[in-house]
C-alpha cells in the first residue's frame, strides 16, 4: 500500500499529542451597494487530535547465520526492517479510516464514523455499483472535486470487479488493465491494493474509499536505521529500526467505508 505516499503526510513535533487544524467551508457574500460594510463570517475552525507512538523493529545476524548462507545477510535483514516500519505506516492509517477521532480545542471530543458513509454491502463483492455509490456519499458531502480521490482494496476486490464486467462490456478492458497495472485509476479513484484491510463482524473486508486531505499521517521521527555490533550478544550484528507516528481521520465527508463480501 502506498498511501502514506499519497494521502496527507504532516510532520509532527515530537511528543505524545499533535494537534491538525481543522477549517470548514463558507460561502462567499454578494457585494450589493458601493462602500458597503465589510461582512465578517465565522468560518468553522475546529481541531483534531493524533496521539503519536514508539515502534521498534530489532535481528540479531549471527556470524554462524553468514557462514550458513555463504553471503552476508546484512543487507537483506535492513530490508526486512524498513518493509516491516512501511506495513505499521500502512496499518496505522488503515485504522485510523473508521477509528473514533478525537476533536476539539483538548482533542476531548470523540468523533464515531458516520453510519451514512458506509455502502450498503449486498452480500456482494466489490461491484461498479458500490464505486458509484462510494463517490457519490463523496459528491453529497462536498469534497472539492480537485482533491485526488483513493481507495484501498485487496487482491479478491480486483477479482470482484473483473467478474463482474462482461467481455462485451466498456469497462471490461479498463478494469483488466486496473489488474495488470497497466492504469491505475478507474471510476474517479486512484486504486491502491493492500492485504492489510481488515474485516467486520459480518467478515466483509472494509474498502477505505477517501479523499486525499481526509486522512492525516503524523510523523514525528522518520524511520530511523542503526546496524550495530552488539557485545552483549556474543557480537553479533545488530539490524534496529525505530520511529514515531499518528494518524487520524480529518473529516467524516472525506471517508467512505466499501464492505465486501469474500
Amino acid at each position: 500500500m502506498s498511501s502514506r505516499e499519497n494521502g496527507g503526510l504532516v510532520l509532527a513535533s515530537p511528543g505524545e499529542d499533535n494537534v491538525f487544524d481543522q477549517v470548514g467551508s463558507v460561502s462567499a457574500i454578494e457585494k450589493t451597494t458601493r462602500h458597503q460594510d465589510t461582512p465578517i463570517q465565522d468560518t468553522p475552525h475546529a481541531r483534531r487530535q493524533v496521539s503519536l507512538r514508539d515502534y521498534v523493529y530489532a535481528d540479531l545476524i549471527d556470524d554462524e547465520d553468514k557462514i550458513r548462507m555463504l553471503t552476508d545477510p546484512q543487507s537483506t535483514y535492513v530490508r526486512a526492517g524498513a518493509a516491516a516500519m512501511g506495513r505499521r505506516m500502512d496499518d496505522t492509517i488503515i485504522a485510523s479510516a473508521f477509528a473514533d477521532a478525537n476533536t476539539g480545542k483538548d482533542g476531548g471530543t470523540s468523533v464515531s464514523f458516520p453510519s451514512g458513509n458506509v455502502v450498503a454491502h449486498g452480500s456482494a463483492g466489490l461491484t461498479l455499483a458500490k464505486l458509484i455509490a462510494a463517490k457519490q456519499i463523496l459528491d453529497e458531502g462536498s469534497v472539492d472535486p480537485s482533491i485526488k480521490r483513493f481507495i484501498v482494496v485487496a487482491p479478491k476486490q480486483m477479482s470482484d470487479l473483473l467478474n463482474s464486467t462482461t467481455v462485451t462490456s466498456a469497462d471490461f478492458n479498463t478494469v483488466r488493465a486496473l489488474v495488470q497495472g497497466s492504469v491505475t485509476e478507474f471510476c474517479g479513484f486512484t486504486f491502491i491494493t493492500s492485504n492489510r484491510l481488515a474485516v467486520n463482524g459480518s467478515s466483509h473486508r472494509r474498502v477505505i474509499a477517501f479523499a486525499q486531505d481526509g486522512l492525516k499521517l503524523a510523523v514525528g521521527m522518520n524511520p530511523t536505521a542503526k546496524v550495530d555490533v552488539r557485545p552483549d550478544k556474543g557480537y553479533a550484528t545488530q539490524v534496529f529500526y525505530q520511529q514515531s507516528i499518528g494518524a487520524t481521520r480529518m473529516q467524516e465527508s472525506m471517508v467512505v467505508e466499501v464492505p465486501c463480501a469474500e
